[in-house]
């Protein structure tokens, strides 16, 4: 059975993708953890050919592309995904949806006001409600709704099938107010992100028992409250359509029908060519073919891309050679293999032609990409380890790399709790300290990985005492022959003694050793052990527990055998739900611009690097800047990896190996290049994406990986499971919650506790920045960059687009063109 944290599938539906754990970490000053006003920081404006409504048409139908089906159409249940999201926020009440800054923003289509009236002796929260809105069969929205829902989420019955509970559990009372539009909210705990709770909301009929709850949602949501309705869920043709409600006393739903299409990436470049979608999200692949069809559109020349664009006039000529030339069996294959490309360049130029009719909307996604450090067991159990591989990378170059080709403004982001433009947002990336080759060496030498250490042998243990014994006393037996046996053993009697004592002195040497090294460990940090192997059989014994006692230096982790062994547990019943999540935003990440770079050549350059960094040392000598009392240099012919006792400082490397996912790999790329410059070797490991999430990321099977999670307007709440200290369960088994670089701290959850209490907003922003710079420091997890959002949209339509930060409001979307917005007769015309 898993531990592992569920989420719930929306955007702060528990930032369903992954997690951190480590050890305590106690940090005497900390850079970028002041309590200084936040920085001003610009977030990207959304992108979605915003138009006023008189200026959009009534009527007609758009097709929103979707990754798949959706499983459910519960938004609480652990295998919801963003087609749950995109589909609830147009049928459901959301309270408070997020604004174009990040933050929430009271719905006024479904509440008048609502706010804290008491603080003391327990809070307050009242919610008034709209008069106006009533669910799809005319009941009013009122108290009922927010009792069932509260009771269904609270977590204390285990009937409900819930991801999670967050903030439902200090719930102590609902009751109706003054009149059937008041909802007064009783907490039994104080609870900061209060705004949280109750989006979407769903009616009673549904949360009111488990049997509904559970199974009633999945495929059908009888009664809504929404400006749409659903019509019919189509399995067969991938299909969830709605369509405008009658009973929405809102502004009326622009479009008659909205129709999410389930479409693979893949195929959705032509699904656009065809006409069977609007709006879909794409890779940059796809954006720049129609910014192709833009171009040539205008210019009127030739296609200068796409099949046999690439061919020279020599190939051609030698094609049209064969094909008619006097060999038959050549000028038949020759000719077929013209028709083909022929064919195919007619197929791309009628696509390009079609790709016309739309624009790629650009922003920044609220979600951001992160390198993940397993600090579990092995190297980076060490967080000198962790920090120096931090310390190694260009977060400026990979930003750069991703988003600079797109035209979107390339800085790395600074912060695991914010995003730019978000309230709160300060870069607390300074806790840990910017990019530095020479400092990231000088970490890596103090944890004891020297280029001189990859070629020593494996230190003695005691064991390797007993064998000195025993080395002796073989020598001694060599002489018995020659020597009276009362002298012999006189001999063997002083030579046990002689060893005796030896092994005696050598221990207490170790002792010392020891005692000194747990000193300078303690007066540091509590630190991790560092592994002491990285092997198959230690990934599977050897596991390292936050908390133990065990420190960097004291010598090789003795394995546990079988039955003691502590192993983080396979991940849970929402592992699915997770590794779809995963894939589909690593997949999402921004091609790496083509620059022509190969690997080839990016090792080529590599090694020049190393050459011009090792001529700039005093003396030519690489290591020449380690802190006094490092080890000594290797000689300047050693070369490859760091090691220490023997063994190399090679991290593995895991990254999906789907074509969705190629561009992640080559940001993984350039990282294992960046890491080879400070003497750590990268093994990486390409997975298929289905395992990728949930046998790698979930179970702890990896040291490096990239994955990416989703912004939150409610940090206090969302962002805890993620940083949480991971602590051993009553089964022996390691709760790791949705951490899953199993690294944290006691004080990173005390001001994750401490925040989530704190009613007063400014205060409880102070404390979240404390506790970033602190999850910098214990450097489990590295922010890239935030990702970019393409979305492909037919260019007559408006409010549609790169939502950015701010949730759509579905009935504002629609076409500016009257033609367009008619039949689909007239729109023949």
């Amino acid at each position: 059975m898993s531990h592992v944290g569920v989420p719930r599938g929306t955007v702060r539906k528990r930032r369903s993708l992954a997690l951190l754990t480590a050890g305590v970490l106690t940090i005497p000053a900390l850079a970028g953890c002041s309590s200084d006003s936040e920085e001003t920081s610009r977030g990207v404006p959304q992108d979605i050919a915003p138009a006023a409504r008189d200026r959009v048409a009534d009527g007609s139908t758009v097709n929103w592309a979707v990754d798949a089906m959706p499983t459910t159409l519960n938004a609480f249940q652990a295998d919801a995904d963003s087609a749950t999201t995109k589909i609830t926020g147009a049928l459901l009440p959301t309270l408070f949806p997020m604004d174009a800054a990040g933050q929430p923003k009271l719905n006024p289509d479904y509440l008048e006001s609502a706010k804290i009236i008491e603080r003391e002796p327990k809070q307050v929260v009242l919610y008034k409600l709209n008069q106006q809105a009533v669910w799809s069969d005319g009941r009013e929205i009122g108290a009922p709704d927010f009792v069932a829902q509260w009771r269904a989420l609270s977590g204390r019955d285990s009937a409900f099938w819930t991801a999670r509970n967050a903030g439902y559990e200090r719930i102590e009372k609902i009751e109706r107010g003054a009149d059937d539009l008041q909802v007064r909210v009783t907490f039994a705990k104080p609870y900061a992100d209060w705004r949280s709770l109750f989006s979407p909301l769903y009616p009673k009929e549904i949360t009111g028992s488990p049997d509904t709850f559970n199974d009633g949602a999945r495929t059908a949501l009888k009664n809504t409250a929404g400006p749409f309705q659903l019509k019919s869920v189509s399995k067969a043709k991938g299909t969830v359509t709605l369509v405008r409600s009658p009973r929405w006393w809102g502004d009326k739903a622009k479009l008659d029908t909205l129709v999410f299409r389930a479409v693979a990436p893949k195929d959705r470049t032509k699904a656009l060519a065809d006409g069977t979608v609007h709006i879909t999200d794409v890779d940059a692949t796809t954006a720049d073919r129609i910014a192709l069809a833009l171009r040539d559109g205008s210019n009127g020349q030739p296609l200068a891309h796409g099949p046999g664009a690439d061919l020279t006039p020599a190939a051609a000529l030698r094609s049209w050679a064969l094909a008619h030339g006097s060999d038959e069996e050549q000028a038949e294959i020759a000719q077929a293999a013209r028709e083909k490309n022929r064919k195919a360049v007619v197929a791309y130029g009628a696509e390009q032609k079609a790709l016309r009719g739309y624009a790629v909307r650009k922003s920044l996604e609220p979600a951001y990409t992160q390198l993940a450090l397993n600090g579990e067991s092995g190297p980076l159990a060490d967080d000198r380890v962790r920090r120096a591989v931090a310390r190694a990378l260009d977060r400026q170059e990979l930003a750069e790399t991703v988003l600079k080709p797109l035209g979107l403004p390339a800085k790395p982001l600074g912060s695991h709790l914010a995003l730019a433009g978000q309230p709160g947002y300060k870069d607390g990336s300074g806790a840990l300290g910017d990019q530095n080759t020479k400092e990231a060496q000088a970490l890596l030498a103090d944890a004891g990985w020297t280029q001189a250490g990859a070629a020593e042998k494996p230190k003695d243990t005691k064991a390797g005492s007993e064998a000195e014994k025993k080395a002796d006393k073989d020598e001694a037996d060599k002489k018995k022959d020659a020597e009276g046996k009362a002298d012999r053993e006189d001999k063997e009697g002083t030579e046990k003694t002689e060893a005796e004592e030896k092994t005696t002195d050598k221990d207490e040497a170790e002792d010392k050793e020891k005692a000194d090294k747990t000193d300078k460990d303690e007066e540091k940090a509590d630190r991790a052990a560092v592994g002491s192997d990285d092997s198959a059989a230690s990934r599977a014994e050897g596991l390292y527990i936050v908390g133990q006692d065990d420190k960097p230096g004291a010598g090789p982790v003795q394995a546990p055998d079988a039955s003691t062994a502590t192993h983080v547990l396979a991940p849970s019943r929402a592992a699915a739900a997770q590794s779809l999540a995963l894939l589909r935003q690593a997949s999402a990440v921004s091609a790496v611009s083509e620059d022509g770079t190969t690997a080839e050549a990016a090792s080529k350059a590599t090694a020049q690097d190393k050459a011009t960094a090792q001529d700039k040392q005093p003396g030519g000598a690489a290591g020449a800047y380690a802190p006094l009392g490092t080890a000594a240099p290797a000689p300047a012919s050693v070369k490859g990896p760091l090691g220490k006792d023997g063994k190399t400082l090679t991290l593995r490397f895991v990254l999906p190996s789907g074509p969705g996912s190629q561009s992640l790999r080559g940001v993984g790329e350039r990282i294992a290049a960046m890491l080879e410059k400070i003497g750590i070797g990268t093994e990486i490991t390409k997975v298929p994406d289905e395992s990728y999430f949930k046998d790698h990321i979930a179970s702890g099977d990896y040291d490096l990986a990239l994955y990416s999670w989703p912004a939150t307007a409610y940090p206090a709440t969302d962002g805890r499971p993620i940083y949480a200290k991971p602590e051993p369960a009553t089964d022996g088994s390691l709760l790791v919650e949705q951490n899953y670089t199993r690294v944290g701290t006691d004080h990173i959850d005390q001001l994750f506790d401490q925040a989530v209490a704190e009613l007063d907003e400014k205060a409880a922003r102070e404390l979240m920045k404390q506790a970033d710079a602190r999850i910098w420091a214990a450097a489990g997890s590295i922010p890239l960059f935030q990702r970019p959002q393409l979305v492909a949209v037919d260019k007559k339509l408006a409010n549609v687009g790169a939502f950015g930060f701010a949730a759509p409001r579905y009935q504002d979307i629609g076409f500016t063109d009257r033609q367009a917005a008619g039949s689909p007769a007239d729109r023949k015309k």
